[in-house]
């Protein structure tokens, strides 16, 4: 099965829509051994017909609107944050300490781009400042397994690099290729809140749709983003203690309000935003959130009829559930870097055997944005089904990066493609057709539009992103 068809049917969708998918092909996007492009344009494209199909219920047109899928667009979409410019400034994406190191036999990867992940990096490996050499140095007298439990068991963030056959064998892997793309489950029998009309327009598909965010980094964000764009309230909570880094936040964060708030001390607040929302997405590590009665069926329990979307990096399952994640490291747990690395998977070489050839990556954080085109799909397909059944029962969807990832390393079938082909794709030409320009109170910026399109829809958000939780804990 292509890719948009699997990634269509895996969010419920009726396959009779796919002809309403026009996809223009733009050899050199997203370039990589693995199929990238395929599942950039797969995720991305059942989005778009989600949103066109939404759009199409609630204004009373009898046929959803055309999809355009535009490689272009969706590889400049998968890079937002390298083309984000504030003021002209570039982002910086990664940290120094997050990088790949050489070990004793292998390689790590290690995540600590947030302060207190640093710190804990850092505690675990015995080193008392953040110097790279020192780092270094300590990770290389040991082996790469040694390293992943240690640093795992301080709370930070440094994984293994694996082969395919290695993760493929490992019980975590095993449990996640056991599991759907896209998890589904019906909550209650309770009414949602009934939508009004968009009377005879799908401009804005998701127009009156409150949506709570709950997500940090990227996949999460790109998620609520895109609802925000086809016209959701989104309303994105955190902590205070735990600011979000300013870049992602700016990247992530166009067509959304951000506030922050404390579960346990403002709890009354929390609940009367809960009492009156459509749809709760949350992106951190399963179990996380439950001691705040923040769970799927918890919500469920006190707001029938929500819409529950839930992301994780290594699934909600299996013995690295309550682990910590991003996509770099699940991109060095399946074998992805090995894969993309110097060895290309392979067993090596008598000169460079496997374990010590040099990691690669993908050309895009792809499991990131594509789970998120995903997650967002998932909602506005929920949405759809409580719209046309009437029987308006709570829902809830579940995905996860490594799943992700395993759909690109063995599910993945490119396939032929019906659209236009039309020319190669530069990267370096991308701010001519598929980057814009506008004033903000963060300052000037240059960013990504938006890849999802359909006949009648949003090409750019209603509102730049504003600072971080500058904005009241309320709705609109």
């Amino acid at each position: 099965m292509t890719g948009i068809n699997f990634a269509w049917s895996a969010v419920g969708g009726d396959p009779a829509l796919l002809p309403r998918v026009t996809t223009v092909v733009r050899e050199g996007a997203l370039q990589a051994r693995l199929p990238v492009r395929e599942l950039a344009r797969a995720c991305v494209g059942a989005c778009a017909l989600a949103a066109a199909e939404l759009g199409a219920r609630r204004a009373g047109l009898a046929e959803v609107p055309g999809v355009t899928l535009d490689d272009g667009a969706v590889a400049t979409a998968f890079v937002s944050e390298r083309h984000l410019l504030v003021d002209g400034r570039a982002p910086v994406t990664f940290a120094p300490l997050s990088r790949f190191w050489r070990t004793a036999d292998g390689w790590v990867r290690t995540h600590a781009n947030y302060p207190h992940h640093r710190a804990r990096l850092l505690a675990a490996l015995g080193v008392t400042e953040e110097d790279p050499d020192a780092v270094g140095a300590a990770l290389a007298e040991r082996s790469s397994l040694e390293v992943e439990e240690a640093v795992y068991a301080a709370g930070g963030l440094a994984v293994a690099r694996r082969t395919p056959a290695e993760w493929a064998a490992h019980e975590q892997a095993v449990t996640v290729a056991r599991r759907p793309l896209v998890e589904h489950e019906r909550a209650d029998t309770a009414r949602a809140r009934a939508l009004p009309s968009l009377d005879g327009t799908p401009l804005l598909p998701a127009a009156g749709v409150r949506v709570l965010d709950l997500t940090r980094v990227i996949a999460g964000p790109v998620a609520t983003r895109t609802l925000a764009l086809l016209g959701a309230d989104v309303l994105r909570v955190d902590a205070p203690q735990l600011p979000e880094l300013a870049d992602q936040h700016t990247d992530t964060g166009f067509g959304k309000r951000s506030a922050t708030l404390d579960l346990a001390a403002d709890r009354r607040a929390f609940e009367e935003l809960l009492a009156a929302a459509d749809v709760v997405v949350t992106g951190y590590r399963p179990g996380a959130l439950d001691r705040y009665g923040l769970s799927a069926r918890a919500l469920a329990e006190r707001r029938p009829g929500l819409v529950v979307a839930e992301l994780s990096a290594w699934g909600a399952y299996g013995p690295w559930r309550e682990r910590r994640g991003f996509d770099s490291l699940v991109q060095v747990a399946t074998g992805i870097a090995a894969i993309e690395g110097s060895a290309g998977g392979t067993r090596g070489t008598a000169d460079e055997p496997a374990a010590m050839s040099s990691p690669g990556a993908l050309p895009a954080q792809a499991l990131d944005h594509g789970t998120g085109y995903l997650l967002a799909a998932a909602v506005l397909r929920a949405l759809t089904e409580q719209l046309e059944q009437g029987e308006g029962r709570g829902r809830c969807v579940r995905l996860a990066l490594a799943r992700t990832a395993e759909w690109l390393m063995n599910g993945i079938e490119p396939g032929p493609e019906e659209g236009l082909v039309d020319g190669a794709y530069e990267a370096d030409s991308a701010a001519d057709t598929w980057l814009n320009e506008r004033g903000s109170a963060l300052g000037r910026l240059r960013y990504a539009l938006p890849p999802v399109s359909f006949a009648g829809g949003p090409v750019d958000w209603a509102r730049p992103p504003g600072v971080w939780g500058a904005d009241p804990a309320r709705w609109v």
